[in-house]
């Protein structure tokens, strides 16, 4: 579909009352990853807020946060303090900032592959929910990503942490799974 098809999908899908959602790809989204997500994932199992917090509620799955961590501004001096910006997502999850991107290098794999592992006490079957915010195309990369690495019980959040606190469900603050050196 060509971008101005895109829009114009999007644009008739608000006019008709529904919310704007994009065909799925055949492989991974590469570029404007903040952008309106497909309704589905083949393969995996797309849950809404209700079905995500009864996941968590029962302990019957492991919640990964994918959503980017903006690096350090370049060129700031190396004296000047700087602070990323926090991030609070739902309670006992990992976090596993910058892996849902269309490509990772391979370190970034290495890591991704970790958290995984981690994430599911090495358990293939175990239920993995992929999250970010919605309209956040890189839970929906993270979640095909998995699926592809023999993860067989991906389970996609689509509305991720905006969807989750609009409820007013329970969020902490979390700091990201350390990540392996580039030497690893």
């Amino acid at each position: 579909m060509t971008p101005r098809l895109a829009i114009i999908a999007a644009f008739m899908a608000v006019l008709l009352g529904g919310a704007a959602v994009s065909p799925e790809p055949p492989g991974y989204r590469m570029e404007q990853y903040r952008a309106p997500t497909p309704a589905g994932l083949t393969g995996a199992t797309v849950v809404n807020t209700e079905q995500a917090h009864a996941l968590w509620s029962d302990r019957r799955a492991a919640f990964i946060d994918v959503l980017a961590r903006p690096p350090r501004p370049q060129g700031l001096p190396a004296s000047t303090i700087w602070h990323p910006k926090p991030r609070s997502d739902i309670p006992g999850s990992i976090w596993l900032p910058d892996t849902g991107y269309g490509a990772l290098a391979p370190v970034m794999e290495t890591y991704f592959r970790r958290g995984l592992a981690q994430a599911s006490a090495g358990d293939p079957g175990r239920a993995l929910v992929f999250y970010c915010l919605k309209n956040c195309w890189m839970s929906w990369n993270a979640a095909k990503r998995a699926m592809t690495l023999g993860y067989t019980h991906v389970v996609w959040y689509r509305d991720g942490t905006d969807g989750w606190t609009a409820h007013g469900f329970p969020s902490e603050a979390r700091q990201p799974l350390p990540r392996p050196s580039a030497s690893e």
